[in-house]
């Protein structure tokens, strides 16, 4: 399976990559708003098969001190084939040599950031204007 990774966003993708946020039920995720998302970002990643971005990651840096992991989804079809690690692996890389990267894991997914280098925080703290998130990411 021929699967390549791009570092840049085009307008082209937009709808896989509205489909690739729906496949894992990220609903809030509207083309207006990722088309935002990537531009802002300072490193994406997309995960290209057949045309179709089937799997993505974002950061943003100051690219000193501080950087930001953010949406690192893979369309299920296409899970277990280690291209979140690749994704992963692949924004490492371009962010390069600051002193720490954050990154907030969904529900289930911390044994994957693990494996990835990460650790837990014992001192990260977060607002969550939604009371859903609030309720499923903090103590």
């Amino acid at each position: 399976m021929d699967i390549k990774l791009v570092n840049t966003f085009d307008d082209s993708y937009l709808d896989s990559i509205y489909k690739t946020y729906q496949s894992v039920d990220w609903r809030n995720h509207n083309k207006d708003n990722i088309r935002s998302i990537l531009k802002n970002s300072t490193h994406i990643v997309l995960a290209i098969y057949n045309n179709e971005v089937i799997g993505l990651g974002r950061s943003l840096s100051d690219g000193i001190f501080n950087a930001a992991i953010y949406d690192v989804i893979v369309n299920p079809e296409y899970q277990n084939l280690k291209l979140g690690s690749r994704i992963v692996k692949d924004l490492l890389e371009q962010i390069g040599d600051v002193s720490c990267i954050h990154l907030i894991s969904t529900s289930g997914k911390l044994d994957f950031y693990r494996k990835q280098g990460f650790s837990k925080l014992k001192t990260g703290m977060a607002i969550y204007k939604s009371e859903k998130l609030k309720m499923e990411y903090t103590e």
